[in-house]
């Protein structure tokens, strides 16, 4: 496996925080390395184009070749396994707590509607989220295995009205849910299992690789404001190789399936990648100042919070825009205290 130089879209090479980083950006690819492209080719591809590059089939969405799949043929049977899927995958990153049984939905309602401490109240809705989503997928279950006896299950039927319901609803609460992280919500895979639900399969694996390539690209921006903010800072030389491994990873790992027989390789990249990058020690002088000391402990803070928001939008494989967003806003402050340094200098 190896990666492939390939310049994003319409981007003109100013990074988040407003240095000149103009230079390629690794993109994953199969295996080979060449370079691809300028943004004047990549804006006449057309999006959702599919082709064999080096040996992999690959789509592409909005400046970026992604890894596609096949997929399944779309039964309620494929739409059972994909949703379960998706059950598993996000209880996996919201908040603890919050897989409740379908069976116990009734309780968890009466717990969301009679409680008033606002704070309490959406907990409580974002367990009542959980239990729908469960009820939801207990239905529809139970359905598929009623139609592998041979029951005719017809689109107007009234248990497939109320699982949508439920996931609908479970949707409109998951508003309520934290990323595990506690930084913001995903609700975007709140809304993944409805569109796995009402949608033909081969539509679901299209928006997938669309929120992919977003997915990507919120990496690069993260990494390109990492690499920005320590460039020129001799504590920092070297930091750069690092930084653009770990991006390089964190966009393989967001493409995978796990199914994929790649996984092993990709996922062991990835941990090691991120490994390397904690392991970053930057250099100070034999005599360091407060001000430099401070500097290198805000920026140390800075790497290791870069590397877990990486980390958790790459196993998501959804953006997580807010995050992002503040997080290079205190690249950019830091940024602007180190070229000219106050009294302290620390990142929070």
């Amino acid at each position: 496996m190896a990666w492939v130089w390939h310049s994003r879209g319409a981007r003109t090479g100013r990074s988040a925080v407003g240095l000149d980083c103009r230079r390629p950006v690794l993109v994953a690819y199969g295996a080979g390395l060449r370079e691809v492209g300028n943004t004047t080719m990549d804006s006449e591809i057309p999006l959702g184009k599919k082709q064999i590059i080096d040996g992999r089939l690959r789509v592409y969405y909005y400046g970026y070749w992604i890894r596609a799949y096949d997929a399944p043929a779309d039964t309620m049977l494929a739409k059972k396994q994909l949703i379960q899927a998706l059950t598993r995958r996000l209880f996996n990153h919201v908040e603890h707590g919050l897989n409740i049984p379908g069976e116990r939905l009734e309780e968890a309602r009466r717990a969301f509607e009679t409680e008033t401490v606002p704070e309490r109240r959406r907990v409580k809705g974002a367990m009542l989220a959980g239990a729908l989503f469960n009820r939801a997928t207990d239905i529809f279950t139970k359905l598929v295995e009623i139609q592998a006896l041979g029951v005719q299950i017809h689109a107007d039927n009234a248990l497939l009205r109320e699982c949508g319901e439920y996931f609908q609803q479970a949707l409109e609460l998951g508003k309520m849910v934290l990323h595990r992280s506690g930084e913001e919500g995903i609700d975007e895979l709140w809304g993944e299992p409805l569109k796995a639900f009402m949608f033909p399969i081969e539509s679901f694996y299209e928006s997938r690789y669309v929120k992919i390539s977003q997915t990507m690209r919120e990496i690069d921006e993260i990494c390109d404001a990492l690499r920005c903010t320590f460039a020129g800072m001799p504590a920092f030389a070297g930091v750069d190789e690092p930084i653009a491994d770990f991006c390089v990873a964190a966009k393989l790992k967001s493409e995978i399936l796990r199914t994929d027989p790649d996984i092993f390789d990709v996922w062991a990249s990835f941990v090691v990648a991120s490994e390397k990058l904690a392991a970053f020690e930057p250099r100070m002088s034999a005599e360091p100042s407060l001000v430099e000391r401070e500097r290198v402990e805000g920026g140390k803070r800075l790497l290791s919070n870069g590397n877990a928001l990486v980390s958790d939008i790459a196993r998501a494989r959804v953006p997580m825009p807010k995050s992002a967003r503040e997080f290079i806003e205190r690249c950019r402050e830091y940024q602007a205290r180190a070229q000219d340094p106050p009294k302290t200098l620390s990142v929070a």
